[in-house]
């Protein structure tokens, strides 16, 4: 058994993962405590949401033609998001993926005549599937349409709780989701394989089953060199001339320049240095704090150049600039 860790995004990963261990694995960072059927809300909306989204990109692709350099990209990770939903409400309906991918090609006379099968991959949901590297064909937009209609109705009879006492419906109407997925990705030339493996990778990093903390990434540079385990910051204000600073103090010495909102109208941006504090204490990494401290890592030049130099600062600056303004818009302040 594969687990995401030991699957390489950048390999064919259709005769690996089944279709089965593909909805287990899933089902492991589903987060919603609602078991019974009212617990489909959630992922429903999900799933017609990451459709959205599919619509979302084919939408700014037409805008943008070819200044959208990272449509394929996208693609690939919207059919990921696709299938997580799609997985999770099978799991909820008590359907197997093995299952419907069986009855795909399955008629009224042998409907019945399936049962879980382990083997089954996602290479056998695509035996036509076009090489990598073409990009989206023209019918990948009619194909999302479809999609996007199939979903529809699944929220339709939802809604009004026609599946409350006829699970089967449930169950036909996510084949027919199933056979429209199958066609946009294809049509897409996107591997669902691949796309499975892939999104299995970014839920498994958000949602661990068992968190293991990496070392630090000074770890193996002399103490000189590391940032302090334990940081005690008094941080206070100053007004001089009218305008308000911010002090900090460490072991009653000075650490950087005193700051300023450095904007006309006041908003405590002067405090963004615990944003840096922030990074150092829960990530191990701040090239801010690192230069305050003076722990620069010169006995390596290269990680002091490309991961402790101005570069490495500019981009933290900006993702605290980031991460303030959009605190200030959603009134977390």
């Amino acid at each position: 058994m594969l687990y995401p860790h030991q699957l390489s995004i950048f390999g064919d990963h259709d005769e690996r993962l089944g279709l089965d261990h593909y909805q287990e694995l899933a089902a492991q960072t589903d987060r919603n405590p609602r078991r019974d059927i009212d617990g489909l809300v959630l992922p429903l909306l999900g799933l017609f949401g990451e459709v959205g989204s599919l619509l979302s990109e084919l939408k700014k692709k037409q805008r943008d033609a070819d200044s959208y350099a990272g449509y394929e990209l996208s693609v690939v990770e919207e059919l990921g998001d696709v299938l997580w939903y799609f997985a999770n409400i099978a799991t909820r309906a008590g359907v197997k993926l093995s299952i419907l991918a069986q009855r795909l090609s399955r008629g009224h006379s042998d409907w019945d005549e399936v049962q879980p099968d382990a083997a089954l991959n996602f290479a056998t949901l695509q035996p036509d599937l076009a090489p990598s590297g073409r990009g989206p064909a023209e019918t990948f937009e009619t194909g999302v349409i479809r999609l996007a209609g199939k979903v529809g109705r699944l929220l339709d009879d939802f809604e009004v709780r026609r599946f409350d006492d006829n699970r089967d419906l449930l169950s036909g109407h996510l084949l027919e989701i199933l056979r429209a997925l199958i066609a946009a990705a294809t049509d897409a030339a996107v591997s669902l394989g691949n796309a499975a493996a892939e999104n299995l990778e970014k839920t498994w990093s958000r949602w661990p089953p068992e968190k293991r903390h990496p070392p630090l990434f000074d770890e193996s540079f002399p103490p000189e060199e590391q940032l302090p385990r334990a940081i005690s910051m008094e941080i206070s204000e100053r007004t001089v001339a009218g305008r308000t600073y911010v002090i900090q103090r460490c072991n009653q010495i000075n650490i950087g320049d005193r700051i300023t909102d450095n904007k006309a109208e006041e908003d405590d941006y002067r405090f963004h240095d615990v944003f840096h504090l922030a990074y150092a204490a829960v990530l191990g990494w701040s090239p801010v704090t690192r230069t305050l401290f003076r722990v620069k890592r010169k006995s390596d030049p290269k990680v002091d150049e490309t991961e402790d130099g101005a570069r490495a600062i500019l981009i933290e600056e900006g993702l605290s600039t980031w991460i303030f303004n959009h605190a200030a818009q959603t009134q977390l302040l």
